[in-house]
């Protein structure tokens, strides 16, 4: 590639990471602005290219429970953000993790047993490798399989405890290096009130959706993220409903705003 069209096409990350939502995930994260953006440059591969095509993201454990086993979502015929944007609903990655929204939609481990079954060797090496939950990303084009990219994974409070204890217990990490996976804010999770699972199975839902981070007994829910941040900078509990993810939400997470994706009559 000349160095002319490399700034060319690097030039937009760079812009990104000055957008709102970029500022607010460094400002949340302790993320110092010098750091700038990394730009990775690699081939194209394309999971839209048909039914033997895919996209899909993982998880070596699951990150909301903590569980050792594979977790993650796929959709055929699809590009990276369908399945993080919520305007689809994704497949579960094997049998396993199938639940209640997802119970009639067809595994990866089922529609394609060889990529899943190769997908699934890569992820035992490489948490093996990192000693750490990792998030995947892969792209499948005809059946053939590409990895995109690891990174250690996000866990909520409950998960980082089991996955340290576990990980110790499967002599994967030290003592010393199971303390250190809690972060503090996730011993603050653990304190947080949760619901009765007896009381709450003999409740009547209202309506159904997706939880997309852990929260209980809000104050109240809105359904647009101006008022629910205006509710929550007043220290109120509150709730965003949405019927998919979009951009402009990452303001609503980083105020460690709840919110609830495809929500059913």
């Amino acid at each position: 590639m000349p160095w002319n069209s490399f700034g060319v096409q690097s030039a937009p990350c760079s812009r990104a990471g000055w957008e709102k939502r970029a500022i607010s995930y460094r400002r949340f994260e302790n993320i110092p602005d010098e750091w700038g953006t990394a730009v990775n440059v690699q081939s194209m591969v394309f999971g839209n290219m048909g039914d033997t095509s895919a996209t899909g993201v993982a998880f070596t454990r699951n990150p909301a429970t903590g569980e050792n086993y594979f977790y993650g979502e796929w959709l055929a015929n699809a590009q990276g953000e369908d399945v993080v944007a919520g305007i689809r609903t994704p497949n579960p990655i094997n049998e396993i993790g199938k639940n209640e929204h997802t119970m009639l939609l067809p595994s990866l481990e089922t529609s394609m047993p060889k990529v899943y079954k190769e997908l699934n060797e890569i992820q035992h090496t490489l948490e093996n490798h990192y000693h750490n939950m990792l998030d995947i990303e892969f792209t499948i084009q005809d059946t053939k399989l590409y990895m995109l990219q690891c990174r250690v994974g996000k866990r909520n409070g409950p998960s980082a405890v089991k996955m340290a204890l576990d990980m110790y217990k499967e002599k994967l990490i030290t003592k010393e290096e199971a303390v250190i996976r809690v972060e503090p804010s996730q011993l603050d999770e653990l304190l947080h009130p949760i619901l009765n699972p007896k009381a709450e199975a003999a409740l009547k839902p209202m309506a159904k959706g997706l939880p997309a981070v852990p929260a209980a007994l809000p104050d109240r829910s809105y359904s647009t993220r101006r008022k629910a941040v205006e509710w929550a900078k007043a220290g109120k509990a509150v709730i965003l409903v949405r019927e998919e993810t979009i951009l402009k939400i990452s303001k609503a997470c980083v105020l460690h705003m709840p919110f609830l994706l495809h929500v059913a009559e």
